[in-house]
């Protein structure tokens, strides 16, 4: 009767999925379909109702509409342009220069917003024209913008990391928040590697040397934005407040840099700037209800003990089974979005790579590592969606110089994943 609830739960969850319903709207129906397989009509409907009350029930997830908000800001208050500007100050000498700044850039802008949308919007927004300018192929800059954006997911502060506390049962968002630096400057250099390689090949100009006295006075004037990843991730891990107090304060501050020292964001703006946050916050409030709703039918119907089971039986080759898992997630993240799929995830997997030793920290990173690479693939990456959107070009001329960086982020993945330390080092080193 369980594989019955389990296919009726796949199986209806593929269709609405194909037939392209919103992923919450898929989550949702199947949830409920597959309740009403296993439960009595009227307790299906109040547990799914219940169950999704419950899992947004969190102190932790106030967090996500603040960085929300603060990185709404940022996207329109001069932050992107003032890091682009000292990243040019940084890697704009080398051949191929501009895609260096881009990947440095996105980089920057990332651990200060946490979101890949708003890095892919508001560097490739600037970047984009210039190297095209420059004489940069059009659509490998589109492919630099798509997978640079994703180091934001990474390098703290991270919404998804948020989420995949809650989903694992309390892992430290703080120890998630410091993991997430190793991995995220890996994904980067790895980038810039493959970046350097083309420009050679396609002999790509440098950039302009900037003087010493206008590179000082760049840097000067990106040290308030700077600020704001000391503020927030030294604030959490010294302990003076918590993740959700920082996204507070994170507001605060972008806040006064963008309106009032900037002033590149009007007093007229704020409320666009609100409705925004609150539509943003909406969809993925809907995305983690209706999930923690389907995490809940799943454990009802055993199928993370039935999947545990599997894997165990298949090998207890910690290195084999963390291969598997890589190639679900790759897979899976290639057709639904982070959120549902970190929820609904790591309640299977987590206990698997517990018993095989994996440390739930490390695991996060490498969970979160695989899905940021599925929004560069078709068919849901919306990251991939809007590269292609601002750049003006196609997925289908893209995806060609998109896979040699591609590809250099599947590397960057399997060496976060053999090699604990690069996530492990930083949350041992202060304490976790």
């Amino acid at each position: 009767m369980e594989l019955f609830h389990i296919l009726i739960l796949i199986g209806s969850f593929a269709f609405l999925l194909f037939l392209g319903l919103p992923i919450s709207f898929c989550i949702g129906i199947a949830t409920v379909t597959t309740m009403l397989m296993s439960i009595d009509t009227s307790p299906a409907l109040t547990t799914v109702a219940q169950r999704m009350a419950t899992g947004l029930d969190s102190f932790a997830l106030l967090a996500i509409p603040f960085f929300i908000l603060s990185g709404q800001l940022m996207n329109r208050g001069g932050i992107a342009r003032r890091l682009i500007d000292f990243a040019k100050v940084l890697v704009g000498m080398f051949p191929g220069g501009l895609a260096f700044v881009h990947i440095m850039a996105a980089m920057l802008f990332g651990s200060i917003s946490g979101s890949a949308v708003a890095s892919s919007a508001a560097i490739g927004g600037f970047m984009i024209p210039q190297m095209k300018k420059e004489g940069y192929d059009l659509d490998y800059s589109a492919a630099v913008n798509i997978t640079s954006a994703t180091t934001g997911l990474i390098i703290p502060p991270s919404n998804i990391l948020i989420v995949y506390s809650l989903a694992s049962g309390g892992v430290s968002i703080g120890a998630l928040f410091v993991a997430g630096y190793f991995p995220g400057i890996l994904i980067g250099l790895s980038l810039m590697v493959v970046a350097g390689m083309i420009a050679r090949r396609k002999r790509y100009p440098i950039a302009q040397r900037i003087k010493l006295k206008e590179g000082v006075l760049r840097f000067l004037d990106a040290i308030p934005s700077l600020f704001l990843i000391i503020l927030v991730i030294g604030g959490i891990v010294a302990g003076y407040f918590t993740a959700t107090e920082a996204s507070a304060i994170a507001v605060l501050y972008t806040f006064i840099l963008s309106v009032l020292i900037y002033r590149e964001v009007k007093w007229k703006e704020i409320p666009k700037i609100l409705v925004d946050t609150s539509a943003t916050t909406a969809i993925v409030m809907l995305l983690i209800g209706t999930s923690m709703g389907m995490s809940w039918i799943m454990s009802y119907e055993n199928i993370p003990q039935n999947v545990s089971t599997a894997l165990m039986a298949i090998s207890d080759s910690q290195i084999f089974i963390l291969l598997i898992i890589n190639l679900v997630l790759l897979l899976v993240g290639t057709f639904m979005d982070m959120t549902p799929a970190v929820l609904i995830f790591t309640p299977i997997f987590l206990p698997v790579v517990m018993q095989l030793g994996v440390n739930p920290i490390h695991f996060g990173i490498i969970m979160v590592l695989n899905l940021s690479i599925g929004l560069c693939t078709p068919p849901v990456g919306s990251v991939l969606f809007i590269g292609c959107g601002i750049a003006g070009t196609s997925i289908a001329r893209v995806i060609r110089p998109l896979l040699p960086l591609f590809i250099a982020m599947v590397v960057s993945l399997l060496l976060v994943t053999f090699i604990p330390e690069i996530s492990l080092f930083l949350p041992r080193l202060f304490g976790y």
